[in-house]
């Protein structure tokens, strides 16, 4: 069944791997195995796969770090590419421009920014994702969001064509973009930044990783926020003040340290998280009247 999508692979030199574990490829380490699961490394190398994938009537599900995904205890029975270190690079490509491919570590992007003394993605460092998740959903933090410093998203659609968006077309808002409604997949990304004091974008990078470390429970496996903010709340006070912090099922628990994290205090299942999950939301409901919405994908 999937022979041409493995050709495909070998002759690109990409990795793939058959009955993979999902664990493996999620920050929540928590997942079924999935099929089949490729890694790209080169855009060429995607459209040739993608096009395998088509001719085998298969749509894939990609990933970028997993960190924002809780994959099911039965897993994928499907093709999943993983846009991972194998298509990582980032490279300066001058007038303060910052080109890097979905696979690269939004910490290593910071780093570079760093490196070559420019502004404005202090507020990414620390987010346990990829360029391309990141871009996918308007990752944010500590005031900051991919909205504010991308320029250029190219991407890919599922007959292995190349694409862009940008401006207005990228359609930003609150955890959200327009690839969150499309089957186009995030190959690299341009950011606009500033030239900025080294020692500055340091001292805010730190100073961001202190907080993070102090308010999240990063020991832990996790996928991130799990719900998103309520219009006029924060999810986390609302959960707390329901009396939440703690509350467990199975191997999943809500994060003693900060309540807008669900955490895999170990060898949590999909059903533990899930089942939390909907507990969670159904408490906060009775007794503050707010539905609470994933900001976790389930797949």
């Amino acid at each position: 069944m999937f022979e041409r999508i493995i050709n495909a692979a070998r002759e690109s030199g990409s990795k793939w791997t058959e009955n993979a574990d999902m664990r493996k490829y999620t920050t929540f380490r928590i997942g079924g195995p999935c099929k089949l699961l490729v890694e790209p490394n080169s855009v060429d190398a995607l459209s040739d796969i993608l096009k395998a994938c088509k001719a085998e009537g298969i749509k894939p599900i990609v990933l970028g770090n997993g960190s924002n995904v809780l994959i099911k205890d039965e897993g994928i029975d499907g093709v999943v590419i993983v846009m991972g270190d194998e298509f990582s690079k980032i490279e300066y490509a001058g007038n303060n421009l910052v080109r890097a491919q979905a696979g690269a570590k939004l910490i290593n992007l910071c780093r570079f920014a760093l490196e070559y003394s420019l502004g404005g993605l202090e507020f990414a460092f620390g987010i346990p994702g990829t360029v391309g998740g990141a871009a996918f959903m308007n990752a944010g933090a500590y005031g900051g969001e991919m909205k504010d410093v991308v320029w250029v998203v190219n991407h890919m659609n599922l007959d292995g064509e190349k694409g862009s968006f940008q401006g207005s077309q990228l359609d930003f808002s609150y955890r959200h973009s327009a690839y969150v409604d499309s089957d186009l997949i995030i190959t690299s990304v341009i950011f606009h930044v500033e030239a900025d004091n080294a020692e500055a974008i340091k001292n805010h990078m730190d100073d961001v990783h202190v907080k993070r470390k102090a308010k999240q429970p990063l020991e832990y496996p996790s996928a991130g926020s799990t719900f998103k903010r309520p219009e006029g709340y924060f999810a986390a006070a609302l959960i707390d003040e329901c009396g939440l912090k703690g509350y467990k099922v199975g191997g999943a628990q809500v994060s003693e340290k900060h309540a807008g994290f669900v955490i895999n205090v170990g060898d949590a299942t999909a059903k533990d998280v899930l089942t939390l999950m909907e507990d969670v939301q159904r408490t906060v409901k009775e007794q503050k009247g707010v539905d609470l919405e994933p900001e976790v994908r389930i797949i």
